[in-house]
Parts: structure tokens; C-alpha cells; sequence
């Protein structure tokens, strides 16, 4: 079975035309597919409306346990169950979950080692024979950033984290192909400007870039999943504008493709 796993970023979840056209666009896209989704955007406006401001590091969020209330509330609820609607009424028969839905994804929660960063958790285990038999039922998981550790304790868990893992899990017995999308053209060397592409990336020009420290922090686990998931069996992985899945799905648009070795050209 060929499997698209779609991640879509809260800097298009945060604007409702945005989400709109985004989920007409995936409606259309072929095939076996699941929809991965975080909101960290609306999450920190929801957090700061109640006093709770966020905390990140290297894109990443310190989440204590207002913060892990908020986030379950904002990704689980509101969000997840909008999207869910949304899908319902473009004739997509989509189920939302968070990872303790049918034990869908068990984490742990991260040691302290230099950051503590609270409720957050590390997957550790993903139910495929669950996410296979959905998809064969014709039956879009919509999974949000929030994960388990089968002790009753949820966990916020990075979406783009859970993409590749969860990427990782099915491509032992599927094919599948990841695809970030964002509001940006795709790994870019100056943010603000999408002419500055990175239309390729591998191993080697990654640890370039992050040498000269071009790469928006944001950016960093995206990039450190994708190679992750390429390493241990993924077909290929695609990041940009979500805009332009459709035809990115068709190797017809400009983003970043993900590749995991250095191709010399001689």
C-alpha cells in the first residue's frame, strides 16, 4: 500500500481561508493519507490569554502543566475537531485522534539532561496494525500533537516528530512519502524571502547550513526528522508551501526535496 503522510503547520492552521483551501487541496490528493497536524500558534494565543506565555528552545516547547492543558485543549479539541468537520463536509471520512486514541501513539516523557522540558514526550511505540486497518477502511486518521504514556499521563509530542515516526513505522511494510507543509516555498536561507530556496538538501549540505547558522530555528526538527525518516526506510520527503501539494505530490513544483546522500556530479 503507497501511503502519503501530510503534515500541515499552524502558520496555516491559525488562518481559517488558509485551512480552507489547504484541506480542499488535500481532499484531492490521491490515495492512502494521513493528516498530521500541530497548532502551536493558536496554542500560544490561547496560552498568553491566560497568562501562560511560551517557552521554546530550538523550536521546540517547554511545556509545564498549564501549558500541556492548553495544548491538549487547543490540538485535541478545537483544532483537531475543526479540521475533522471540515474534511467531513468535502465528502472525506476522516477520524480525529490523539495518541491514546486506540493506544496510537505511546511516548515517554523526556529526561532532564541540560533543558527540562516538562510534559513533552518521546515516541517509543506506534499501533500500525491500527493506522492500516483505518486506511483500508477508507478512513483518514487526523492525528494531533499529543501522544501517551500508556499511565495515564499525555504528553506533548512535536507533529513533525510523530510525521516521521509515524512515517518510519509504515514503511516497513508500505511505501511511504512525507510532505511538510508550511506558508514558506521551502528551506530557506533568508525566511523572508522565498527566492532564496533550497530546492535540495542532503546530509552533507545540512551540516553546512547549520554551521553558518542560516537555518531559522523552526526549521531544525523539521529537517532532523526528515533525515531521521529517510535513514530507516522512507521513500521521500518534500517541505513546502501547502499550496502547492497537489502538484508536489506530481514532482511538478518547486520546494525542498529531502535526499539522504550527496550525489557527485562527474
Amino acid at each position: 500500500m503507497n501511503i502519503s503522510i501530510i503534515k500541515i503547520g499552524g502558520n496555516v492552521i491559525d488562518y481559517p481561508e488558509k485551512l480552507d483551501e489547504f484541506l480542499y487541496l488535500f481532499s484531492r490528493f490521491p490515495g492512502k493519507k494521513i493528516l498530521v497536524h500541530g497548532g502551536g500558534i493558536l496554542a500560544s494565543k490561547f496560552g498568553e490569554s491566560m497568562g501562560v506565555m511560551p517557552e521554546m528552545i530550538d523550536g521546540r516547547r517547554i511545556t509545564d502543566k498549564d501549558t500541556l492543558d492548553i495544548v491538549t485543549m487547543v490540538y485535541a479539541g478545537l483544532i483537531n475537531k475543526q479540521i475533522v468537520a471540515k474534511l467531513q463536509k468535502l465528502k472525506q471520512n476522516a477520524l480525529g485522534m490523539t495518541g491514546a486514541d486506540g493506544n496510537l501513539i505511546r511516548s515517554k516523557k523526556r529526561p532532564v539532561k541540560t533543558i527540562d522540558y516538562g510534559f513533552v514526550g518521546d515516541i517509543k511505540e506506534i499501533n500500525t496494525d491500527l493506522v492500516s486497518t483505518l486506511l483500508c477502511e477508507d478512513i483518514i486518521p487526523v492525528i494531533c500533537a499529543i501522544t501517551h504514556d500508556k499511565k495515564g499521563q499525555l504528553l506533548n509530542t512535536n507533529a513533525d516528530s510523530i510525521s516521521s515516526e509515524l512515517a518510519v513505522a509504515l514503511s516497513g511494510r508500505h511505501k511511504v512519502n512525507l510532505y511538510y507543509c508550511f506558508n514558506k516555498a521551502g528551506v530557506l536561507i533568508d525566511e523572508k524571502n522565498d527566492d532564496s530556496i533550497v530546492p535540495l538538501i542532503n546530509e552533507d549540505i545540512y551540516a553546512e547550513l547549520r554551521k553558518e547558522d542560516v537555518i531559522h530555528s523552526g526549521m531544525i526538527p523539521k529537517l532532523d526528522n526528515a533525515f531521521a525518516a529517510l535513514n530507516k526506510g522512507v521513500n521521500h520527503v518534500w517541505i513546502g508551501k501547502a499550496e502547492n501539494l497537489l502538484l508536489a505530490a506530481k514532482g511538478k513544483v518547486s520546494g525542498t526535496n529531502i535526499e539522504k546522500h550527496r550525489y557527485d556530479l562527474y
